[in-house]
């Protein structure tokens, strides 16, 4: 596929969108990532499998803003686990296509994932695919899926990717 062209400050806004969001789902601060995304939003993590094969099943999967914000609570309040911390590394985004109101975007990802008192290992790798919109409050996930590579993961996912 070939990339879009669009002008320095809107990838400029769009590179700081996707460091903004490593940022928040690695600081801890969970109230930080249902900020990223429009109030109807989706957020969908799915095995690579499926999405090439254009299966349905999802990992995850988050159709409102409302429902990130149900997922944070139960991230905070609810589900019990191992504690660990994570970390982002994101690649450049190419801009597939870019209008006035939206941009379709991916990067690859790389989490690695530290647990107290063990070596940090490769969590999950894979791609975004997003589509992003302009709001009054600049760029924002109108949909975010996450297409990971490996086919094995750990038995829970409990943050977002």
């Amino acid at each position: 596929m070939a990339a879009a062209t669009i002008d320095f400050e809107t990838y400029q806004a769009l590179v700081q969108l996707y460091a903004g969001y490593a940022h928040a789902v690695d600081s801890g601060d969970w109230n930080l990532w249902p900020d990223f995304f429009v109030e109807a939003c989706s957020y969908r993590l799915v095995p690579r499998e499926n999405h090439e094969r254009g299966f349905p099943l999802a990992t995850l999967s988050f159709e409102s803003k409302g429902m990130l914000r149900d997922r944070v609570y139960g991230i905070r309040e609810t589900l019990f686990h191992d504690p660990y911390y994570q970390r982002h590394v994101v690649g450049a985004p190419l801009v597939h296509e870019a209008t006035a109101e939206r941009i379709r975007s991916e990067a690859n990802y790389a989490v690695f994932r530290t647990k107290l008192n063990e070596l940090s290992t490769v969590f999950n790798v894979g791609r975004y695919l997003d589509t992003v919109v302009r709001t009054p409050q600049g760029l924002k996930f109108e949909s975010r899926l996450v297409v990971y590579d490996s086919e094995m993961i750990p038995n829970s996912i409990i943050y977002p990717i």
